[in-house]
């Protein structure tokens, strides 16, 4: 196979990673939304086979008691891990958690949305190692591309592991945040590699200070605003289970402040947003990259304000709260992708003169 037969096949198979890893947010989201975490106790397999169960009757025997043990013993593992870091409060949390001893009952719906968001998460992990291997047709003229190729397989890898510990550890708070982020890290590296990949030899392009500097500070409150997300998300976890998943309609009243920064915060990004969709239109041509990431952004922009509201007003339902996080996802990868192409461009002369 030549070079340039790898090069071809990596940037075809980075792009599908890139879907993928959206398509895997989503299919997150769906899971978090309906509960779903543990609608397959065990891993790799679910209930013991590697196809789910569709009714109880082909559930393994005292299936409850041996997974309830497993789950025991990962947050004992986890414990363990967190007092060596130091955080020995939240380790203590753990061990003391009796909540974790209370089997999950069998659900064939939430069974099947776990089961299929593995094999979103397998399929994505397959096409991560496959860029990883024909990254290496790079190594020649840009050893970065490899390497962020290689760090990123790497990474899926923990969040595979740390997805694991955020619903046998009940959903502890930070680390359902640390793994949001760190899947739009996982983004942003292929996002990267891919982009590298495809303008790798053509010419810089200078589009001005200003528009750089508000197309970062965009990005920036887009990760405050996905981080205030998940903290909403979390309060309102803890009143859901302090009202026994009732009263949905309190939801949002009782979470407190938090929502109240998170919506102040999106009225921010609409802002500093239409600032940079008018620096964009001033400085490229309607025809260019440039301003059709923009327009597609600023598109699921006002698509997650819409999903914000729905979720404001009839009480959190969880098609839109899943489709919220994808639509989160997919501003902050145009915003990125953006700012890569400010720095160097795919078209020189989708510029104005």
């Amino acid at each position: 196979m030549s070079n340039t037969t790898s090069k071809n096949r990596f940037r075809k198979i980075n792009l599908l990673s890139i879907a993928l890893l959206f398509v895997l947010i989503l299919a997150g989201g769906v899971v978090r939304s309906t509960g779903s975490g543990m609608g397959c106790p065990d891993w790799p397999k679910c209930f013991g086979g590697y196809i789910p169960p569709t009714n109880s009757s082909q559930l393994p025997a005292d299936y409850k008691q041996k997974y309830v043990a497993g789950r025991l013993a990962k947050n004992q593992r986890f414990a363990k891990t967190l007092d060596i870091f130091g955080y020995s409060d939240l380790a203590r949390r753990i061990r003391e958690d009796r909540s974790i001893l209370v089997p999950e009952e069998f659900n064939a719906a939430k069974t099947w949305t776990e089961y299929i968001n593995r094999l979103i998460g397998a399929a994505s992990g397959i096409f991560l190692l496959l860029a990883a291997i024909y990254s290496f047709s790079y190594s020649d003229s840009n050893k970065l591309i490899p390497f962020l190729s290689v760090f990123n397989l790497i990474l899926i890898g923990f969040q595979a592991w740390l997805g694991s510990i955020v619903v046998s550890t009940n959903l502890v708070a930070w680390i359902i945040t640390v793994h949001l982020l760190l899947a739009l890290a996982i983004l942003t590296i292929s996002i990267t590699t891919y982009h590298l990949a495809k303008v790798y030899g053509r010419p810089k392009l200078n589009t001005g200070s200003v528009t750089h500097v508000v197309t970062l500070l965009a990005l920036v409150l887009s990760i405050v605003q996905v981080a205030f997300g998940a903290e909403v998300r979390e309060k309102i976890d803890a009143v859901a289970n302090r009202l026994q998943s009732g009263y949905r309609a309190d939801w949002i009243t009782d979470a407190g402040a938090i929502f109240v920064q998170h919506r102040d915060i999106a009225l921010l990004v609409l802002l500093i947003n239409l600032a940079l969709y008018a620096l964009i239109r001033r400085t490229f041509n309607r025809h260019s990259l440039q301003q059709q990431i923009m327009s597609f952004t600023f598109l699921m922009i006002a698509l997650q304000i819409v999903t914000g509201i729905i979720l404001s007003y009839l009480s959190l339902p969880p098609f839109a709260q899943a489709t919220h996080i994808l639509l989160a996802a997919l501003v902050f990868g145009g915003q990125f992708y953006l700012m890569l192409n400010l720095y160097q461009s795919v078209n020189i002369q989708g510029a104005r003169k």
